[in-house]
């Protein structure tokens, strides 16, 4: 195991970096203990640990977000998430998020045909959220629902946070490593939206640890159809047999749905 006073160095040494300052520390130093163990040179240590970490999730990110201008924005528009200003401006501020912006085609049809089974949502558990929370008025919550979000950027978990209060969401936003740590927060509806395949970089088994310990009625998991640089590959075929390995043995009604943009399914417990 790698010596603690080293891998407290080395998480310095990667925040020194602007674009791994808003990270979560606790995934910081998972990385980072990894990398450690793995090189004698502590520079590539370091070059490695940042590498990883853009793989979970800096690749999403192609610029820093400016969330002040954002809330000075939102102070200025109308509380009703589905009001028209409202959903315009939510729709722009995604296109800055790759996740997002991919999903962004298919927002009125997404969330409608994958949660058409599930009535009356209203409590949802948003993991690796991004700024997905910002499509609040295409997803089909109850006026009382309940809005649990976690991320490993700090800086975009608290944007979201305020996002949600200017709607008027109950919410409860985190930081969190889910390599490390589940959220025990029962829930009906828990989102686990292209997280799974950025999370193996880290930790090849967190698929089904996920699946598992997440406390949710119902766990909407999506797969991307291509990667980042619009290449296709064979993704659908791979991670649509990815899926059935990680839902093997396990007495669930599943639902499956195809999109242009993403692979996604329902799991029922």
């Amino acid at each position: 195991m790698a010596d603690a006073d080293r891998v407290s160095e080395l998480v310095e040494a990667v925040r020194q970096n602007p674009h791994y300052q808003a990270i979560s520390e606790a995934l910081i130093r998972r990385v980072g203990q990894q990398e450690l163990q793995k090189r004698r040179n502590f520079k590539q240590a370091v070059k490695s640990t940042r590498s990883k970490l853009h793989q979970v999730g800096g690749a999403y990110l192609e610029h820093k977000m400016p969330y002040d201008e954002w809330r000075a924005q939102l102070a200025a528009l109308p509380h009703d998430a589905r009001d028209p200003a409202l959903r315009n401006f939510a729709s722009q501020l995604m296109e800055n998020h790759a996740s997002t912006r991919e999903r962004l085609p298919i927002w009125e049809d997404f969330f409608y045909r994958t949660l058409a089974s599930v009535s009356s949502i209203h409590s949802v558990m948003d993991l690796a959220c991004g700024l997905n929370p910002l499509a609040l008025s295409w997803i089909p919550l109850e006026d009382n629902a309940v809005y649990y979000a976690c991320d490993i950027y700090d800086d975009m978990v608290s944007f979201v946070g305020d996002f949600l209060d200017h709607c008027g969401v109950e919410n409860h936003v985190s930081v969190c490593d889910l390599t490390s740590e589940i959220p025990e927060q029962p829930v009906q509806v828990a989102f686990l939206l292209k997280t799974i395949p950025c999370l193996e970089q880290v930790d090849k088994h967190i698929g089904q640890r996920l699946l598992d310990g997440i406390n949710a009625e119902h766990i909407l998991i999506s797969f991307p159809t291509h990667s980042l640089h619009g290449k296709n590959k064979g993704m659908v075929t791979h991670y649509r047999e990815h899926f059935v390995e990680l839902v093997s043995g396990r007495s669930w009604e599943i639902r499956s749905f195809q999109f242009a943009e993403e692979l996604a399914f329902l799991v029922s417990k």
